[in-house]
Parts: C-alpha cells; structure tokens; sequence
C-alpha cells in the first residue's frame, strides 16, 4: 500500500513474483548446438570403450545408416510443410468466422478452435489414423491415403486451430480507429478485411507463425508411435538390426542433432523478424 498527502485512498501497488522482471521466454541458441555436439562425441567415446574389440566403431556406424536416416528425415520435413500449408489456409478461414458478425459462426468457430486446440496432439493423430479410411473412391478413382497423409492431417489440426488464434489476435490488435476509417470511406467489412487490416496483420503474425512451425517440427517424431516410417521409427530399426546397446544413446543424439540444425536457422529468422516487427 501506497500513501498520499493528499489524503486520497492508498493504491496497491501491483505484485511481482520474486520482485524481479518478468521471466525470459526461452530462445534456441548456439550453445544448446554446441552442448548437443559434445553430448554426442562424449556418447560416441562411451560407447567405442564398452564396445568389443572386433566390433565396428560408433562413428562408422553413425554414417553407415545416415543415408537411411536422411529419407526418414526428410519425410519428416516434407509432412511438417503439407501440414503447415493445410493447417494455415483453414485455420486463416477459421480466424475470420471468429470475428464473424453472425453469432452461430462466432459459436462455431470458438468451438472448433478450443478443441483442436486444447486436445492432445497424438490423441488427434490416433483418431485420424482410425478413422480415415484407406483409399477413397471418388466415382471411378481410387485415391489412397497412406499413413504419413493421415497422420499430416493429424498434425494439421492443432496447426489450424492455433493460426485461428494467430489471425483472431492480429486483427483485434488493429486499432479500431481504422476500422471507422474505411467506413466513413464507404468500404464494405470484406474490403476493409482484405485491402486495410489483413495486410498489417502479416508482420503481427509471421513470428509466432514461424515459432509454430517450429513446435511443430519438434512434434513430428510422434507420427512414429502411430506407425509412420518417419527418422524416429527408422532409429528404432537401425538399433534393431545392429543389435548394440552401447550404440542407443548415439544414435538418438545424432537425430537430435538433425532437428537442431534444420530448428536453429528458424529460431533465429523468428527473434530477427520480432525485432524488425516489433511495436512500440
């Protein structure tokens, strides 16, 4: 409590945890590379020392089966960009039917967003595994739907409803001053949308968009637990097939390595485009 000479009522003064700034938001950096790096040599020194004498060194492994490796990766970043495609464009149309003017819209839109985005996501991979059927046929075409498409749908899901989010909170961030502008212009709400507010709101939402994507590369190994041949299951086989324990902790440090290169370049676009973003 604060008190005035005035005589006016005390104020409380507003209550910080630990009486310090507000935390940091964590930020991929070149260190957490670095100590992977040398998690990664440390492991492959442990394992050469446990293992035989006649066996092959853990290194020589590691590049044997990297050209394996790489196709389950790549299938891993090939999903990451269909399900951001597919989960941007409808979560785009589910943002605008959440500032709707129609309520039953408005309601709807608010439903599907909170689902999608409140659910767990191998809890919509699995219902999307099941569900979905194998092929569709469509007239007199048989389309097929493997499990990594399926499991991509999946994985558009939570996309969708967290880009709903994103476009929701872009526009209402907007001040409302321009709103009143294109209508004493006499523009109509889609005009006004699409010519005036949209635009401004791409730089609002290219840093948390690219952040997303982010998160959601880091997810892709769960399309592994529902049966998809992506880098994490192909670990799986490889330490199947050679049969090593001491090359477990390696390996998996080698693919982590993997989505920390391919993670890194997007942390640091994403810190660079907040800092040119930014509003002040």
């Amino acid at each position: 409590m604060i008190a005035t000479r005035d005589g006016a009522l005390p104020v409380l003064k507003p209550f910080r945890l630990g009486g310090g700034s507000a935390p940091r938001p964590f930020r991929l950096k070149a260190r957490h590379g670095v100590l992977i790096a040398l998690a990664l040599c440390l492991a492959i020194g442990i394992g050469d020392a446990r293992a035989g004498p006649a066996a092959p060194s853990i290194l020589a492994t590691l590049l044997k089966w990297t050209p394996l490796l790489a196709q389950g990766f790549a299938l891993d970043v090939a999903m990451s960009f269909l399900a951001m495609g597919i989960g941007t464009l409808a979560g785009v149309a589910v943002g605008l039917w959440l500032i709707s003017l129609r309520a039953p819209v408005r309601g709807f839109a608010w439903v599907v967003t909170q689902i999608f985005r409140n659910a767990p996501w191998l809890v919509l991979l699995f219902y999307c595994m099941l569900l979905l059927p194998f092929e569709l046929h469509v007239g007199g075409l048989t389309i097929p739907l493997p499990d990594w498409l399926k499991a991509t749908f999946g994985l558009a899901l939570p996309v969708m409803a967290n880009v709903a989010e994103l476009v929701r909170g872009a526009i209402r961030s907007i001040p409302f001053g321009q709103w009143e502008a294109c209508e004493a212009l006499a523009f109509t709400r889609r005009q006004t949308l699409w010519m005036v507010i949209l635009p401004q709101c791409v730089k609002r939402m290219m840093p948390p968009w690219m952040n997303l994507y982010a998160i959601l590369v880091a997810g892709m190994p769960l399309t592994s637990i529902v049966g998809v041949s992506d880098s994490m299951t192909l670990v799986g086989d490889i330490l199947s097939s050679e049969g090593r324990n001491e090359l477990l902790v390696p390996m998996y440090l080698y693919l982590l390595l993997w989505f920390f290169v391919y993670c890194y370049p997007i942390a640091r676009a994403t810190t660079a485009l907040e800092r040119r973003f930014q509003i002040r």
